[in-house]
């Protein structure tokens, strides 16, 4: 800026500072006196040429400064010029020898030099000449032709502002952008072009490098050029602008439209959180088998990253188990076609805005009274009327996009069907609100993957479910129903499923009812999981119930199971034989199962134990603490070739057994001797009732991990009182059939039992006849009261009794056919001294005893 120096009569005298154009192209004076010589010299020109003013002045300018070859012409012309005639031209120099270096004279420039004649004070005739370096004024020339070009031709925008941060120059292409010519713009600020915001970002900016010096780099501005309706999106790069001295003269800035480059980064941002959110999809929905759960775990991920609000709703069929497909019309439950979608639930609902359910829903409440749209809330069954674009996206199976209403909070949905295996199981509403960015193209492709992949696991977590009722239904069926009933002991039991993570397993137990009042206790766990093991399972049960009926040692049975479980997995016509059992699980899916099987005999209150690969049972007996039973565990079911041992064991009065599977005392957090010890601590009370004492365990053992199936069996020892057994050895003669007649008749009038005594007294004679004529050895005689009234006959034959049908020429034969018909069931089982022939009565409940009809009678024969 100029310096004002002085002011005359309205005249402003001022200085130029340094750095002027005059200091660029390098202007120096000289003068020439009458005699040709040089009578002034300045310091410019003690500059250009490199000659001090004290060696210059006087000396001849052609002699000291022109190269030889060019001294005559340069003569010529300073005659012409003292003479009075103006000269301009271009003139050789160059720079007399430097020190250090004699007689190296040589060309040093080109200068154009103006020469104007002058007078002395004398009179004489002189010149002044003006000289300036050619090299410095081409260099001028051609930065500001340079400069020109690339201000002008630029595809950039270029503003040059002033000290005062106004327009000091603008190039053409920052007018095609804005309007006008480029000289329209100068005196213009940046709130001329700019919203209020945007200008005063841009006003912070260019006074901080005005005042600092200090550049700014790809400064992001957003704005409309005028008449457009697109904002745009320009880089913006500010400098200082300096004089040759340095002094600041403005801000120099250039712009570049990026708004391609915006848009492009904006894309490539989207398309990243695009493949992160599916990631993110990928890793968190369908962690677990819950519908309900699979449904929040999409929100969680949609909401805030995709939307702002967002809720997922399934049909209720789909939660309620129905096995009708999903979405069907029409079903008994809805109120027609024409009313709308079938019933769906609102199992989840997000907001990073509000905890307001949507009011885009237009969905009708529970009742479906149609008063039009209700916020849904979480939980509500409800349905979408015909003609709304939900009940459209769920008929269609395509996604709709609702644009918000005036004054809603909610600017734009995506109502997007979930699709599983071409069947709509739900429907998903992603919604932004106002001031988010609409929903594009990539974002509804987003929209489907997403609800797609939360589709697939909720059908899956369906069909998981339906598949693991299922198991459990059947595990259940094949379960003890109700509370078991055994003779001589008071029995409780418990069997808690795994979590629906978890697959259903394959433990069961069972309570059996054997002649004698004895009774079977099995508890067992078929390894693996899922509808093959509760299958197994059923299978190994069902075989148990037969083999039990046979009325075999408890070993025997083992061994039959073991045969069994080593077939199960046969193909189906395949020959059961040894070669076919040892080519391997190829050909033979391999089952294996452990199991305890126990037979208690209520009379001496001892009971046999045998183990193929079990825990062992817990006893506790009165006043002692809980012990493991030293049981042989043999083999699991299924691997063969190794024969199981039994034990039997004496049960005290009063004393508690308890029969149970490894889910109860082995965990990932516990285990399976921390599990033990904490079994037995739990047992310690037994004089409670017996079902406190199986809560009092599953809640001390903490069974709620659902890793496994817990089947839980117990049983508090109680023995048949000696009065109600009857218990008598007979000779082997003829006598003793009335011998036992009598017996029978008199045990039966001690326990009131007079209305059975003539049936019982036939049966007894028949049974003990038999004994008598087929078997060897004594003859013993047992009565057992219990629930029912069994009479047992024993001998030290081995020859079992075999019911056939009489022919009519025959006179005997009948006895058992007899028995048969009086008796509730009758049979015989091998004992290790002979065997037992049995029958059972059930007792009198104070109506007349049934008597067998002509037609029953007459079957006989």
């Amino acid at each position: 800026m100029s310096e004002i120096s002085e002011t005359t009569g309205g005249v402003v005298w001022q200085s130029s500072p340094p750095g002027s154009i005059y200091d660029y192209i390098r202007v120096a004076a000289f003068s020439l006196g009458p005699d040709g010589r040089v009578d002034q010299w300045s310091r410019r020109a003690a500059e250009l040429f490199g000659v001090p003013a004290q060696e210059a002045r006087g000396k001849d300018p052609v002699e000291a400064f022109m190269p030889p070859e060019l001294r005559d012409r340069g003569r010529q012309r300073v005659k012409e010029i003292l003479d009075g005639r103006e000269w301009t031209g271009l003139v050789p120099f160059r720079v007399p020898g430097r020190p250090g270096a004699p007689g190296r004279d040589r060309p040093h420039g080109l200068a154009e030099m103006y020469v104007m004649p002058s007078e002395t004070e004398t009179g004489e005739r002189a010149a002044l000449c003006i000289v300036v370096d050619v090299r410095a004024l081409r260099r001028i020339e051609t930065d500001l032709a340079a400069s020109q070009a690339i201000f002008g031709q630029s595809p950039f925008g270029f503003l040059l502002f002033g000290t005062d941060l106004t327009v000091k120059r603008a190039n053409q292409r920052f007018a095609a952008v804005f309007g006008g010519e480029a000289d329209d713009h100068r005196g213009r600020g940046v709130h001329d072009y700019l919203a209020k915001p945007e200008a005063d970002r841009m006003t912070t900016a260019l006074r901080r490098v005005l005042e600092t010096g200090e550049s700014v780099t790809d400064l992001r501005i957003t704005g409309a050029a005028p008449g457009a309706r697109i904002r745009r999106h320009w880089s913006i790069n500010l400098y200082r602008v300096h004089s040759g001295s340095g002094r600041p003269i403005g801000v120099a800035g250039l712009g570049i439209d990026v708004t391609r480059r915006q848009n492009a980064a904006r894309e490539a941002a989207s398309a990243r959180r695009n493949l992160a959110l599916l990631n993110e999809a990928g890793a968190r929905i369908g962690n677990s088998l819950d519908l309900e759960a699979t449904a929040r775990e999409l929100l969680d991920v949609a909401v805030p990253g995709f939307c702002d609000l967002a809720s997922v709703d399934l049909y209720q069929g789909l939660l309620t188990g129905d096995e009708a497909p999903p979405g069907r019309w029409g079903s008994s439950h809805d109120i027609g076609y024409g009313a709308g979608s079938a019933e769906l639930r609102r199992v989840a609902f997000a907001s990073a805005v509000s905890d307001t359910p949507l009011r885009t829903d237009e969905g009708h409440g529970p009742a479906g009274d149609g008063d039009g749209p209700v916020p849904i809330e979480v939980g509500a069954v409800h349905r979408y009327p015909f003609n709304s674009p939900c009940a459209g996206a769920l008929r269609t199976g395509r996604v709709r996009s609702v644009p918000g209403g005036d004054g809603d909070l909610v600017r734009s949905t995506l109502v997007v069907p979930m699709v599983a295996h071409d069947t709509v199981v739900g429907l998903v509403q992603f919604s932004r609100t106002k001031g988010s960015e609409a929903f594009g193209d990539r974002d509804r492709a987003l929209a489907v993957e997403l609800a797609a992949r939360a589709a697939v696991c909720i059908d899956n977590a369906r069909l998981y479910r339906r598949e693991h009722e299922r198991a459990l239904i059947l595990q259940r069926s094949l379960l003890p129903p109700g509370d078991p009933e055994a003779a001589g002991l008071d029995i409780a039991c418990r069997y808690l499923p795994g979590t629906d993570a978890a697959e259903v397993g394959g433990d069961w137990f069972d309570v059996i009812e054997l002649p004698g009042h004895r009774t079977a206790l099995v508890i067992g766990d078929v390894m693996g999981r899922g509808l093959r093991a509760a299958v197994a399972m059923g299978e190994l049960r069902t075989a148990v119930r037969t083999l039990a009926q046979l009325d075999l040692e408890p070993a025997e049975v083992l061994s039959h199971l073991d045969e069994i479980a080593r077939g199960l997995g046969a193909p189906i016509g395949a020959q059961q034989s040894r070669a076919h059992k040892n080519r391997g699980p190829e050909l033979a899916e391999v089952y294996l199962a452990t199991c305890v099987y126990a037979v208690y005999d209520p009379v001496t209150r001892r009971c046999t134990f045998a183990n193929a690969g079990h825990l062992p049972p817990v006893l506790v007996e009165p006043g002692e603490e809980a012990l493991l039973l030293d049981v042989p565990p043999g083999m699991p079911l299924g691997v063969g070739g190794e024969p199981f041992e039994e034990v039997e064991v004496e049960l005290p009065e009063g004393s508690l057994l308890a029969l149970y599977t490894d889910g109860l005392v082995e965990s990932r957090d516990h285990p399976l001797d921390e599990g033990l010890s904490a079994f037995k601590r739990a047992l310690a009370d037994r004089a409670r009732p017996l079902e406190d004492v199986c809560d009092r365990v599953l809640t001390t053992l903490d069974t709620g991990h659902g890793e496994d199936d817990i089947a839980l069996l117990m049983a508090r020892i109680q023995g048949l009182p000696a009065e109600a057994v009857g218990d008598w050895r007979l000779p082997r003669e003829p006598r003793s059939v009335g011998r036992a007649r009598e017996l029978a008749r008199t045990q039966l009038t001690a326990w009131g039992l007079e209305a059975l005594v003539d049936t019982v007294e036939l049966l007894v004679s028949e049974l003990v006849t038999n004994a008598l004529r087929y078997g060897e050895g004594e003859i013993r005689l047992r009565l057992l009261r219990d629930r029912t009234l069994v009479c047992e006959v024993w001998d030290a034959g081995l020859v079992q009794p075999r019911r056939r049908r009489a022919k009519d020429t025959d006179e005997g034969g009948r006895g058992l056919q007899l028995v048969g018909l009086l008796s509730a069931s009758w049979g015989s089982r091998r004992t290790p001294r002979g065997k037992t022939v049995w029958f059972e009565l059930a007792l009198p409940d104070g109506g007349p005893a049934a008597e067998p009809t002509v037609d029953q009678l007459l079957s006989m024969f």
